[in-house]
């Protein structure tokens, strides 16, 4: 298994700071992507996001265990500890948090690792299935039967998170894994809400159809700025080759 893959970030036209990280990085013949939105005070999201990011893939790749989804489940861990640790030196940084993705890629396998309302998205001949759900109050609320779909998309609580790292000591992040077919051709996207917000799951779909991955990037860039961007955008794509 090869793969193709890129990676992209901005701040939001009102944003002081970028609020998001990402990183993609290949190790033992894998390929290992995270991505961070971060929320606080001052400077705090933006501080959260880059600690946990380079906490995530430290702890990953130090870790000698064989199994790679105990790897991201002591990486996501690890990642919560230093961003509450460092939440503790200064009460501006006090509520500052961050959602984290993490893929781990090889042999055919894909393990992730998820908390928060950023997403992980899975092309699978050329049909796009979000894998992860949402840790936000809008999600909790539609579960429940509370609100619509519709009344979902413009909710004004829409970007509240119910779980994040540094939110607390005991976390609870979603971990699974995907065997993948040789025969069918597999992509995946990650995204923070940035993206997601304003770009719905049948146009992504129709973008990540797409043959270069140059075309996806910039196709997507364009569409966010034409709607605003005003929060941070950042994504990976991965295409996956025989």
């Amino acid at each position: 298994m090869g793969f193709n893959y890129l990676r992209f970030t901005s701040p939001g036209s009102e944003k002081k700071f970028n609020e998001d990280a990402v990183e993609t990085t290949e190790i033992n013949d894998g390929l290992l992507a995270v991505l961070c939105d971060g929320v606080g005070g001052d400077n705090g999201g933006d501080l959260a996001a880059r600690i946990a990011l380079k906490s995530a893939l430290y702890f990953f790749s130090a870790s000698e265990n064989g199994d790679y989804l105990e790897k991201i489940k002591l990486a996501i861990e690890e990642s919560n500890s230093f961003v509450l640790n460092h939440s503790s030196t200064s009460v501006p940084l006090k509520n500052m948090a961050t959602t984290l993705e993490i893929i781990f890629l090889k042999e055919n396998v894909v393990y992730w690792g998820h908390i928060g309302d950023s997403r992980i998205y899975h092309l699978k001949s050329k049909r796009l299935n979000q894998i992860t759900k949402d840790h936000s109050l809008v999600q909790k609320l539609l579960d429940e039967g509370y609100i619509t779909h519709k009344q979902a998309a413009n909710h004004p609580q829409k970007n509240v998170i119910i779980k994040a790292l540094g939110d607390n000591a005991l976390i609870e992040p979603d971990i699974s894994k995907i065997k993948l077919n040789e025969n069918e051709e597999n992509r995946f996207f990650i995204c923070s809400d940035g993206v997601s917000n304003l770009i719905s799951n049948s146009e992504l779909e129709e973008v990540l159809i797409i043959k270069d991955l140059e075309e996806i990037k910039n196709r997507l860039i364009k569409m966010i700025k034409l709607r605003g961007a005003t929060d941070d955008y950042s994504f990976i794509v991965i295409e996956i080759t025989k």
